[in-house]
């Protein structure tokens, strides 16, 4: 009795041996070297992709020339990933050949901003205004760079009626204040202020666009500024747009004003 459970333990044992060793030589026969190379949609090398045998866990990469090679078994997932890139997944054939894989990997769309095209003034204005805006590279070095902007100016604030006579009222005197109300300080840097804002305004909107937007229009180039300085009087909501940094809102409000200012100008000249 003995004998014959030993027999049968023996002869079991012998079996999963022979199993074990019969998987195993599939699982190592089976298994092949697979090669490649991986493009993009315009056919050049992509080097330094991911490829990654999803089976095995296995991980490899592509040269500069996008070549790769990687160990796989038939029906094995492999997967190709690099960033900027859609993924891409592939199987191994299961007939056992596998010639030289050609991969594409399609480049994930990137939002690159506006793109303003250079072209020459048209004569019509509501084209125009939209091809008239330079390019300010000191702006666009400060966003790339992200370099800190400056909150508000760094200038004396006059004093004010308020800020004066309520100390006053509770006993005590701002003699400074006091005084720059009296001398008619407070009174004249409010003025000069005034004047520096609207040239910097005015300025902000000849830097951004080419004097030929407005010569073409019929304003001869010495009475652009003045041309600029009577939109924002007529029309104070462009010296809105240009206190928002909003260019195309303050040219589309400027050409309201437009035939109006060219209208005054010709009755100027006929007077003279």
């Amino acid at each position: 009795m003995v004998k014959f459970v030993c027999g049968n333990i023996d002869i079991t044992d012998r079996k999963k041996i022979v199993f074990f060793l019969i998987f195993l030589f599939d699982f190592v026969f089976s298994q092949q070297t697979v090669t490649g190379r991986i493009v993009d949609d315009g056919g050049e090398n992509i080097s330094s992709v991911l490829i990654i045998n999803m089976s095995t866990d296995q991980k490899t990469s592509s040269n500069s020339e996008g070549i790769f090679s990687i160990e796989a078994s038939p029906n094995d997932e492999l997967r190709f990933v690099k960033a900027e890139f859609t993924r891409v997944s592939t199987r191994v054939l299961t007939s056992g050949y596998n010639p030289q894989l050609l991969v594409t990997m399609i480049p994930i769309p990137r939002d690159v901003g506006e793109v303003k095209i250079v072209k020459k003034p048209t004569g019509d204005l509501e084209i125009d205004s939209r091809l008239a805006a330079k390019v300010d590279k000191g702006e666009i070095v400060r966003e790339a760079v992200g370099l800190p902007q400056p909150v508000g100016k760094m200038r004396e604030k006059p004093a004010e009626v308020k800020q004066v006579l309520l100390p006053i009222l509770l006993g005590s005197l701002d003699v400074q204040g006091t005084y720059d109300l009296i001398s008619g300080k407070a009174r004249r840097q409010k003025r000069q202020y005034r004047y520096d804002d609207l040239q910097e305004h005015i300025m902000w909107v000849r830097n951004r666009v080419d004097n030929e937007y407005f010569t073409k229009a019929g304003i001869p180039e010495e009475r652009i500024s003045e041309f600029i300085q009577y939109s924002f009087e007529a029309k104070p909501q462009v010296r809105t747009y240009v206190k928002a940094k909003n260019l195309s809102g303050v040219l589309l409000r400027m050409e309201d004003t437009m035939p109006v200012y060219l209208e005054r100008l010709k009755q100027r000249k006929q007077q003279e």
